[in-house]
């Protein structure tokens, strides 16, 4: 940076930070995580009494969670979004 101002490091900080907040805006992490998780085409579970469903289905979900690497946070909401009934 030899022969570079204050005035000019500073724009150019300010420059990268106005980049950065757009790519980084609040609520889009979890609407991506969602788009990349609907891609795996989740089962839906539909409820009812149904043990081994239920085991089957946590199986399917369990494998797209490892695939995306999900914490347990994500692992339930995710999960219940897929919950129907």
């Amino acid at each position: 940076m030899a022969g570079r101002t204050n005035a000019q490091i500073a724009e150019a900080l300010a420059t990268l930070a106005g980049i950065m907040a757009r790519g980084h805006q609040p609520g889009r992490e979890d609407e991506a995580r969602l788009e990349r998780f609907m891609k795996h085409k989740p089962p839906t579970f539909t409820g009812g009494y149904n043990p081994e469903g239920a085991v089957k289905w946590l199986d399917e979900v369990e494998i797209i969670f490892e695939a995306m690497k999900c914490t347990e946070e994500d692992k339930t909401s995710l999960g219940s979004y897929m919950l129907r009934e």
